[in-house]
C-alpha cells in the first residue's frame, strides 16, 4: 500500500485529492496538511511514501517544503501540485528532488499516475508540464546542440525513440504503448537513456533532445 501526505491549505481540494486518490487500491492517504511546515513534520514522523504538495501554502510553501523533505527524509518522493505553471517552479522543483510536477488542472488518472511514478522510484512529468519548460527555455547555442546531437548519437535505435517520447511528456505506459513494449521494460530503457545522456531527470533529457534536433529553417 502506498502511504500518502496531501498538503493543500484549501479543503475542499484537499478532498478531492484524497477522494481521488483512494478510489486507487493501491493508495492509502495518511494525514492532510494545510501549510508546508505541517506537512514536513508529519510525513517524517508518519515515514509516508510520498508526499503531495501544494506549492502555495502558508508557512513554509510547497516548494520550500520538498527541499526539506529532500534534506531530511531523501526516501519520502515528493509530488508538486500547482495551480501555475511558471518555469521557475517547474524547475526549482526538479532541483529539489520533486519526482513529479503536475498542474491542478491534470486529469485523476494523472494524479493517481504521478503518485505511482514516484513511489516506483520513476519520475513523472505531464505532457502539459514538459512542453511548459520547452516553451520557456531558450535552445542551447551551437555547441550545446552538438554535444547533444554526439550524446543521442550514444544510444541505440530503440533508446532513441524511448528518448523523443520522452520529449513529448509521454509516461512509461504510454511510450510502452506507443513502441509496444512492457512498462517494466521500458523503466529500464529510461534509466539506461538517463544514464548515457548523463540527466537527473526527464525534463533534462527532454531539453537535450530538443537541443540535438536540428534547428526549423
Amino acid at each position: 500500500m502506498i502511504k500518502v501526505l496531501v498538503a493543500d491549505d484549501e479543503p475542499l481540494i484537499s478532498a478531492g485529492i484524497r477522494t481521488v486518490l483512494e478510489s486507487a487500491s493501491d493508495m492509502e492517504v495518511m494525514a492532510e496538511t494545510t501549510d508546508g511546515r505541517a506537512a514536513v513534520e508529519e510525513a517524517v514522523r508518519l515515514g509516508v511514501h510520498v508526499a503531495l504538495l501544494d506549492i502555495a501554502m502558508p508557512v513554509l510553501d510547497g516548494l520550500s517544503a520538498a527541499e526539506e523533505l529532500h534534506r531530511r527524509a531523501p526516501k519520502i518522493r515528493t509530488v508538486v501540485l500547482t495551480a501555475f505553471g511558471q518555469e521557475p517552479n517547474v524547475l526549482r522543483a526538479l532541483q529539489a528532488g520533486a519526482a513529479g510536477f503536475l498542474l491542478k488542472n491534470c486529469t485523476p488518472q494523472e494524479l493517481i499516475g504521478a503518485v505511482r511514478a514516484a513511489y516506483g522510484g520513476d519520475a513523472f512529468l505531464s505532457p502539459a508540464v514538459t512542453r511548459l519548460v520547452l516553451g520557456v527555455v531558450t535552445p542551447g547555442d551551437l555547441r550545446r546542440r552538438r554535444e547533444a546531437a554526439e550524446l543521442i548519437t550514444a544510444l541505440s535505435p530503440r533508446e532513441a525513440d524511448v528518448a523523443r517520447l520522452i520529449a513529448e511528456g509521454l509516461t512509461n505506459a504510454e511510450i510502452g504503448h506507443r513502441l509496444h513494449m512492457s512498462e517494466m521494460t521500458i523503466k529500464s530503457y529510461v534509466s539506461r537513456v538517463l544514464a548515457k545522456l548523463g540527466c537527473a531527470n526527464r525534463v533534462q533529457a527532454a531539453l537535450l533532445v530538443r537541443d540535438a534536433a536540428p534547428p526549423l529553417t
